[in-house]
């Protein structure tokens, strides 16, 4: 029997969904929990896992032995939704907000994503880099061990490039594994406040082939909302993505519902995000086109508004994933934890569901479900052991890190 480089032993509860595929309907509450449980890893990958004592025939005098101390240990957080990559802050516009400003108002006005567009432009790559690598390694300590990151705040090729080759450069540089989405159909850029349909045409015409021709992207995503792209729009530019091999995502029924969620399901889009306002037809459609609802709490908390349907679209056989919507302008946060806390009580998603919806269905939603997302033999060794004794326990509190391990391939990245 091969030796194993590491062995993670006496876990209290071992809790993880199961699959490469995303769990729908009852399936998305399906928790495989291994009571006194055992991980064993070999080059990064999960090889055996087991409960009660180790087979000694697995260890030799150079395999590492973590306690877990009968600790909840569970995979990796995947955060299927950021905005990672921009310059500045927007604290100034709190006070709008507070005051009952709707956003699109702040963003006719010039503020909201326009005004990260200005601070984004005037960063440079290497400024961009280092913000961006701060706010990695906060969420790594956080329990976040792959994440997606949109670009979206340059609004011009030389600009979206920037935010891109930011992107490129982590993933190559820091643990946490990234996945690349390009949104230049994010705004209308101040210069084509007046040529929308010139701007449309730039992203199909220039940005998305040079995107998908070097690379640097793997998703393509639309605001499809009121004032910035409408239905028809989003089509055009999310097919063209997908005929050059791109996967199509869509900011869908945030504010408004102008047919964001049906056009998600109608082109099969991965999947649709937001969600806030979906209408009956759009869960349908989202369902009936196997795509996944990527639902964002923390910004319906951080904003004041309505919750998505989650319970709804469960039971319509729609998969439900979960994610920080990190971003500068309508939720600051890092934290998955949080995201997930205010999923279970506004959502009224189990601990399993929520589970399922922060780590295999998010995997899913940003392709990387064959390598993690659930705590699997031959699945990569992204683990977390936590503060806690069951599943339960990181629910049931809130407003502190509860991760007290990170590992990230089959090494220990962060100890808390």
């Amino acid at each position: 029997m091969d030796i194993q480089d590491r062995i993670i032993y006496n876990i209290g509860v071992l809790a993880t969904a199961e699959g490469r595929t995303p769990h729908k309907g009852k399936e998305q509450g399906d928790i495989k929990q291994i009571e006194n449980a055992y991980i064993a890893i070999k080059d990064g990958i999960i090889s055996k896992i087991g409960s009660g004592e180790v087979d000694k025939n697995l260890i030799g005098k150079n395999t590492e032995l973590i306690d877990a101390q009968g600790k909840l240990v569970t995979a990796g957080l995947v955060d299927a939704h950021t905005h990672l990559v921009f310059g500045g802050w927007r604290e100034h516009e709190l006070a709008l907000k507070l005051k009952g400003v709707p956003y699109l108002d702040i963003l006719r006005q010039g503020g909201g994503i326009l005004s990260t567009v200005r601070s984004t432009r005037s960063s440079s790559e290497d400024e961009l880099y280092e913000k961006t690598s701060e706010a990695l390694e906060e969420m790594l300590k956080l329990g976040t061990t792959t994440c997606e990151a949109k670009s979206g705040y340059g609004l011009s090729l030389e600009h979206e490039i920037k935010q891109l080759n930011v992107v490129k450069r982590l993933n190559e540089s820091q643990p946490i594994e990234l996945v690349s989405t390009f949104m230049a159909a994010h705004a209308v850029p101040e210069e084509y406040k007046d040529n929308k349909q010139g701007y449309v045409d730039l992203i199909i015409n220039d940005m998305l082939p040079f995107v998908a021709e070097n690379k640097l992207a793997q998703y393509c995503d639309v605001f499809c909302e009121t004032a910035v792209f409408d239905k028809e729009e989003s089509r055009k530019i999310l097919t063209t993505a997908q005929k050059l091999n791109m996967g199509a995502k869509i900011h869908a029924d945030e504010i408004d519902a102008i047919g964001g969620s049906q056009l998600a399901g109608e082109i099969h889009a991965v999947s649709a995000e937001h969600l806030i306002v979906a209408p009956d037809e759009g869960i349908k459609s989202m369902a009936d086109g196997g795509t996944i609802a990527v639902l964002l709490p923390s910004t319906s908390f951080y904003l004041d508004k309505t919750f998505a349907r989650a319970r709804e679209m469960i039971n319509q056989g729609v998969p439900v994933a979960v994610a920080s919507d990190f971003n500068p302008g309508s939720t600051p946060n890092l934290s998955m934890q949080l995201t997930m806390n205010i999923a279970s009580y506004k959502y009224k998603m189990t601990p399993e569901e929520v589970l399922t919806a922060a780590t295999l269905n998010a995997a899913c939603a940003i392709g990387k479900a064959d390598k993690v997302g659930t705590v699997e033999v031959g699945k990569q060794a992204d683990l977390l052991i936590w503060n806690a004794p069951n599943l339960d326990r990181i629910f049931y509190r809130y407003g502190h890190n509860q991760v007290k391990t990170v590992i990230k391939c089959g090494n220990i990245v962060v100890n808390n």
